[in-house]
C-alpha cells in the first residue's frame, strides 16, 4: 500500500483488480477545499489511458512489476519464446501479450519483459530497431529523397512507408512505437 503522496511516473497501481501505470500526476492544492492528486493512468494490458483524481493522502494499492532483460529466441506456433539473459530460463509468451512488438521482433533481439506474479504483462522493445527491406517496388528514374513514400515489407513481415529511392535489401532504422521509417543504415 502507498498513499497518493508516493505516486511517481512508472509506478504500477492495482485498482479494482486491474493494473495501471502512472503516466502523469499532479498535486493540486486549490485555495478552497482539500488538496487532491490528478493522474493520467494507462492500463497495462489494454493500453487504454484514463484520467483519475484521488483525494490527497488516499491509500492506493501498488503492484510489484518485475522487469527482466530477455532475448527473443524463436516463434513456436502462435507463441513467442524468450530467454532470460541471467538465468537462461525459457519463457513462452502469447501473441496477445507481445502485441504490436511482434512487428519488430527478430531472433536474438533483446527486449524487456514485465512480469507480475509470474505472468508476463507486456514486452518492451528498444525505441528503434534495424530491419532489412525484403520487398518494395523499384524506384523510378527521378525519384529523390524529397519525394513521396512507398510501401516496403521488412524482414519481420511488417509493412512500413519508406522514401521512393530505397531498394530491396536496404537496412533501415524503424521506430518501434510508431512503425515510422527513421533512416537508412549503412553497414
Amino acid at each position: 500500500m502507498a498513499t497518493t503522496n508516493d505516486l511517481k511516473n512508472g509506478l504500477v497501481l492495482n485498482l479494482d483488480g486491474q493494473l495501471w501505470t502512472v503516466v502523469e500526476f499532479q498535486h493540486v492544492k486549490p485555495g478552497k477545499g482539500g488538496a487532491f492528486v490528478r493522474t493520467k493512468l494507462k492500463n497495462v494490458m489494454s493500453g487504454k489511458v484514463v484520467d483519475k483524481t484521488f483525494n490527497a493522502g488516499t491509500k492506493v494499492q501498488t503492484a510489484t512489476v518485475d522487469k527482466r532483460d530477455m532475448q527473443f529466441s524463436y516463434k513456436d506456433g502462435e507463441d513467442f519464446v524468450f530467454m532470460d539473459t541471467q538465468s537462461f530460463d525459457l519463457l513462452t509468451i502469447s501473441t496477445a501479450t507481445v502485441g504490436d512488438s511482434a512487428n519488430f521482433l527478430l531472433e536474438n533481439q533483446d527486449a524487456i519483459v514485465a512480469m507480475h506474479e509470474g505472468a508476463p504483462l507486456y514486452v518492451e522493445l528498444p525505441t528503434s530497431v534495424v530491419l532489412q527491406i525484403t520487398y518494395t517496388e523499384p524506384g523510378l528514374q527521378g525519384d529523390r529523397s524529397t519525394g513521396g513514400t512507398k510501401p516496403a515489407t521488412v524482414e519481420t513481415g511488417y509493412e512500413i512507408q519508406v522514401p521512393l529511392f530505397l531498394e530491396n535489401g536496404t537496412r533501415v532504422k524503424v521506430d518501434t512505437r510508431t512503425g515510422e521509417y527513421l533512416g537508412r543504415v549503412n553497414d
